[in-house]
């Protein structure tokens, strides 16, 4: 893998003492450590909810009926993404993955879960998965937006889900019986009554099992032809079926289609929904061609790629946890997801976990992370941990009155982080007259007065960046005495090595700590929540703590 060279950024030095010394006030070259997905800074968001950037595309299709609170689109589309990461925002908050809720085209109108009138603002309601939402812009604005992120060293994580479309409604027909199911609905008694039936009444389910070869739905045939490209698509889907020797199935005909917006837009990994609802052997095929069609873009535009990382695949398991090592329970046998292709897991324990002290906490998320590796060693199994999310009735902070506390943990726990826009200016999750997941997914807050909040997940974040060793290093508790925990993180992997230590849950002011253990022969390190570099005497050194933190790293 590559080292990056981070931006010049100005160091402040705030806080001082005999043996710290200001650093200077001018800008300080920062080399970026090498990416380890296994210890990615991932900042997940919905589309429509983030950023407008382009007001014309609003109302491109007619989706004006009265909706419930906050289950209408609002208007977030790729150009307001674009416009955040030219000015820098997701590089301040150390985010080196951007995760998008799908992008393909969304049923036309809406449904009434009996939460309100809900138009498909967030992606999961697929029309059609050969063509790109025009509420969010044009697949030329996408690959826009991935090729702007890779030049910021930032990778794209698309999600897609294949095991259902969208609702029927008036304008948006069910597709054929050898296509979906309508029914039963899930019971989740077992395996069987995970995968062979319908996540909601209204929700078409696809015969992801049915190994029958099925012709195109006739809708869709007539919208490529009133689109004027139904002979193109007709030709990539015989090019396709030609080339891997799949059948003709449901569920193939929707991996061509998918991993298509690996092949032509470059996105580097996807985040898949609803894992437990689709056959095993589905995913391996899935995975394969998804990589596949990950290296054909590689081939195809050598000028464009800037990693060799093969591509990624995260899974949301609903209910898994790192705590339980690799295998998912049903009610039977357990499954083992990540021998078809999966590279980690949503670990949905981290919001629960993360109640304990920082000590007992960081060190049982080493073990969980030890645990998983060494299972079966040649295929290394990840997890990624979350605070708040789109569907969490739960979080771990609902109300926002532990924002220091959740970056902290969050941020340097072992593991890959999500953090789920407006974490880092306290979005609210609590809305008033929202009903159901409607009030986790507000617009998010580019007027927020939480300036100092959003200092702290930035220096946490890019902490988290420049260091692998926080995400995916071996834990170690150093001896500290009074409140928080001080650690060392040590990193060896393919031949690029990192160490750090972190201090957090202290009390803030003047600490001294023992840095022999970890910096050996070193005269200088820096605290990088301060910006100050300090002196080390006598393998020593003292240090300011604020908001409980304190981060120790080398000079370049």
């Amino acid at each position: 893998m590559k080292n990056y060279v981070l931006f010049l950024f100005i160091i402040l030095g705030i806080y001082s003492c005999k043996t710290e010394v200001e650093s200077s006030s001018t800008s300080l070259d920062v080399e970026v450590a090498h990416f380890d997905w296994s210890a990615a800074n991932v900042y997940f968001l919905l589309t429509d909810r983030f950023k407008n950037g382009n007001a014309s595309n609003d109302t491109i299709i007619n989706r004006n009926k009265e909706t419930g609170k906050l289950r209408g689109f609002k208007g977030g589309d790729f150009a307001g993404i674009i416009e955040k990461i030219k000015e820098g925002y997701f590089t301040e908050l150390g985010v080196d993955v951007i995760w998008l809720t799908p992008i393909w085209e969304q049923i036309h109108d809406g449904v009434d879960e009996g939460t309100g009138y809900s138009y498909a603002f967030h992606g999961y309601w697929a029309k059609d998965w050969t063509t790109v939402e025009p509420s969010y812009g044009t697949q030329a604005d996408f690959e826009r937006l991935v090729q702007l992120a890779h030049d910021n060293n930032i990778r794209i994580l698309l999600d897609v889900v294949i095991n259902h479309t969208g609702p029927v409604t008036s304008k948006d027909q069910v597709w054929p019986a050898d296509w979906v199911r309508t029914g039963p609905g899930c019971t989740y008694q077992d395996q069987e009554t995970a995968v062979s039936c319908t996540l909601t009444s209204n929700l078409p389910d696809i015969r992801t099992d049915s190994v029958e070869e099925v012709e195109l739905p006739e809708h869709l045939v007539q919208k490529w032809k009133q689109e004027g490209r139904l002979e193109s698509e007709l030709k990539e889907l015989d090019d396709f079926f030609k080339r891997t020797g799949l059948a003709r199935t449901p569920v193939n005909y929707i991996i061509k289609w998918v991993t298509d917006y690996a092949r032509e837009t470059g996105v580097d990994g996807f985040r898949i929904d609803t894992v437990k609802h689709v056959e095993e052997k589905v995913w391996k095929v899935f995975n394969e061609q998804a990589r596949l069609a990950y290296s054909d873009w590689k081939v195809a535009n050598p000028e464009k790629k800037f990693h060799d990382d093969p591509f990624f695949i995260l899974g949301e398991l609903y209910g898994y946890e790192a705590s339980g090592g690799r295998n998912y329970f049903f009610n039977e046998d357990p499954v083992d997801y990540f021998d078809y292709g999966y590279d980690a897991m949503i670990n949905f324990g981290f919001k629960r976990h993360a109640i304990a002290p920082y000590k007992e906490l960081f060190k049982r998320y080493d073990g969980f992370r030890d645990s998983l590796l060494s299972e079966k060693p040649q295929d290394p199994a990840y997890f990624m941990n979350y605070i708040s999310s789109h569907d969490d009735g739960q979080p771990f902070d609902a109300t926002r009155e532990r924002t220091y506390e959740s970056a902290t943990k969050l941020l340097l726990t072992p593991g890959m982080a999500q953090i789920y826009y407006g974490d880092e200016v306290a979005r609210p999750l609590i809305i008033e007259g929202t009903q159901g997941d409607a009030t986790l997914r507000s617009m998010m807050e580019w007027d927020s007065d939480n300036d100092e909040l959003l200092r702290h997940w930035q220096k946490l974040g890019q902490f988290r960046r420049n260091h692998p060793a926080i995400g995916a290093g071996d834990h170690h508790s150093l001896e500290h005495d009074g409140s928080g925990t001080i650690f060392s993180r040590w990193y060896d992997k393919n031949g690029f090595t990192d160490q750090v230590i972190a201090g957090a849950g202290l009390k803030n002011g003047t600490i001294t700590i023992d840095v022999k253990p970890v910096f050996k022969n070193v005269t200088q390190l820096r605290n990088a929540y301060t910006g100050n570099q300090i002196e080390v005497i006598d393998g020593k050194i003292t240090t300011q703590v604020i908001h409980g933190v304190v981060l120790l790293e080398e000079l370049n």
